[in-house]
């Protein structure tokens, strides 16, 4: 199952994007595939947090847009949002330790922790940070 990192999901959104395209093309073809794919619980309010805010999209997307983008995404019948188990804190434990992350990597290692903990092996990511977490595998547009 692969899983989708924010920033792709940002990328799909907003049209200014460099990779807008490739990105809403893979999001779409994952969106109406039969196959399994998941987005990170913590991936949904990122997106939301990144383009809504002002200092990084002029104008940002309104909260009623960045929220119909996402229910839009939750329609699709073979999405799993991946939300925190019983063994998460263990996953996220080893993420923190195994990556050595601090500051903004520790968000990562949270996104990272809920894939491992639900089997998910595979990030479509543009963050090359993710490398850093043993056991994903980095997938690119």
């Amino acid at each position: 199952m692969i899983a989708v990192d924010t920033n792709v999901l940002v990328y799909a959104h907003r049209e200014e994007s460099p990779q807008h395209q490739p990105a809403l093309d893979r999001l779409r073809a994952l969106a109406e595939g039969a196959s399994p794919w998941a987005i990170p619980v913590f991936c949904l309010g990122e997106f939301v947090r990144v383009v809504t805010h002002p200092k990084i999209f002029a104008p940002p997307s309104t909260l009623k847009v960045a929220i119909s983008t996402l229910d839009g995404l939750l329609e699709s019948p073979s999405l799993r949002v991946l939300n925190p188990g019983l063994e998460f804190l263990n996953f996220f434990r080893n993420c923190v330790r195994d990556a050595d992350a601090r500051g903004n990597l520790a968000f990562d290692a949270q996104i990272a922790a809920v894939c491992l903990e639900h089997g998910v092996n595979e990030l479509l990511t543009l963050d090359r940070d993710f490398s850093r977490f043993p056991g994903l595998k980095l997938l690119h547009l």
